[in-house]
């Protein structure tokens, strides 16, 4: 099964989280933890590696916690996927061609890049603003270029 790991998608769950309780406002990790299902165990990490790639801000003390680093609506799944799992490719020779001999003529190559690109354009127009906009309606978000 191709899928991204269990901590990626703890991962959107936070970003999702501070999307859904408003710009601006901080949260501590335990409370996003209880929440949002997320082991104890497995937050501090993870909220570590989404501040490093600059998607959340901590502040440490009394009254310290969480926060989006920026607006929920610049905040992509591809941010998450990225800061999460390093750069997304579905098969390593389409990130580089040269550890293949058959790259140059290969149509297998070809399908795994075009798959890349377009699951990168869906996972890129997948905002957090959107997705809390159709969290808040109970539904998934349209596909990019459907109008919604």
């Amino acid at each position: 099964m191709l899928a991204v790991s269990r901590h990626t998608d703890y991962a959107a769950r936070i970003v999702l989280h501070l999307t859904l309780e408003g710009e601006g406002t901080r949260v501590t990790a335990q409370q996003i933890a209880s929440r949002r299902l997320i082991p104890s165990a497995f937050i501090r990490r993870i909220v570590s590696r989404l501040s490093s790639a600059g998607i959340l801000k901590t502040a440490r003390g009394n009254g310290g916690g969480v926060t989006l680093a920026r607006s929920a609506a610049d905040i992509t799944l591809l941010d998450v996927v990225d800061a999460m799992e390093g750069e997304l490719v579905l098969n390593g020779c389409t990130a580089d061609p040269s550890s293949c001999s058959l790259s140059g003529s290969c149509p297998v190559r070809s399908a795994w890049a075009g798959a890349t690109r377009d699951l990168k354009r869906r996972l890129a127009g997948a905002t957090f603003a959107k997705l809390a906009r159709a969290g808040r309606r109970g539904r998934v978000p349209a596909r990019p270029g459907r109008g919604r």
